[in-house]
């Protein structure tokens, strides 16, 4: 379905996308759904973050500036799901510091080479990059609790960061330069980044 979906978008064909992108993101909520629940808190606060991103990949297929703000406002809220599911589970630490000051300043770098081209969407977009930026905080702390599995740990962080790479090209897309090669590339990082998240749900403990 990823191929077929890559297929489509470079054909630009709305229809395709739609019978595409619907099911494969549906795809991830039964990822989820079929994990063991190991912790069960950490499962239902990610299904919530799972089925707000779905809902975020749907508005994103319609090219309307106003399909996508509602996109950035429901992915904004997946990602703060995320973040809580992340700092329920894992307690602060050392890692957690260093990541975020590592993030936060990559996130700033991003947001002020975005700004000349966002117009309108300065307000929201900076909302966005903070609380995706939260989102990879709160990835670095689940990365540094040892009390969790090293596997599950590690394939939140890596979800977690692929997500964040893809919407990279989600804005050079949107704001920078429109290319094929965003979507090439943006696409299969993203549904990596889901994928990991939802198989997560079986194997951190």
């Amino acid at each position: 379905m990823l191929c077929g979906l890559l297929y489509f978008e470079k054909g630009e064909n709305q229809t395709g996308r739609l019978f595409t992108k619907t099911p494969l993101s549906a795809l991830f909520i039964i990822a989820a759904l079929i994990q063991p629940h190991l912790l069960a808190s950490f499962f239902y606060l990610m299904l919530i973050g799972l089925i707000f991103c779905m809902a975020g990949d749907i508005c994103l297929i319609f090219p309307q500036k106003t399909m996508f703000l509602m996109g950035l406002v429901v992915f904004l809220l997946g990602h703060i799901w995320y973040t809580i599911a992340f700092f329920a589970t894992a307690a602060i630490h050392q890692l957690t510091w260093l990541g975020s000051v590592v993030v936060l300043i990559i996130s700033a770098v991003v947001f002020f080479q975005l700004r000349p081209q966002l117009g309108s969407m300065k307000l929201p977009v900076l909302w966005y990059v903070i609380f995706i930026s939260l989102m990879i905080c709160g990835a670095w702390t689940v990365l540094g609790d040892a009390d969790l599995s090293r596997s599950g740990r590690i394939m939140v962080f890596a979800g977690a960061v692929s997500f964040y790479i893809s919407d990279l090209f989600v804005a050079r897309q949107r704001f920078i330069k429109k290319a094929y090669l965003n979507r090439l590339v943006g696409l299969p990082l993203y549904y990596l980044g889901q994928f990991l998240l939802a198989f997560s749900i079986g194997i951190l403990k």
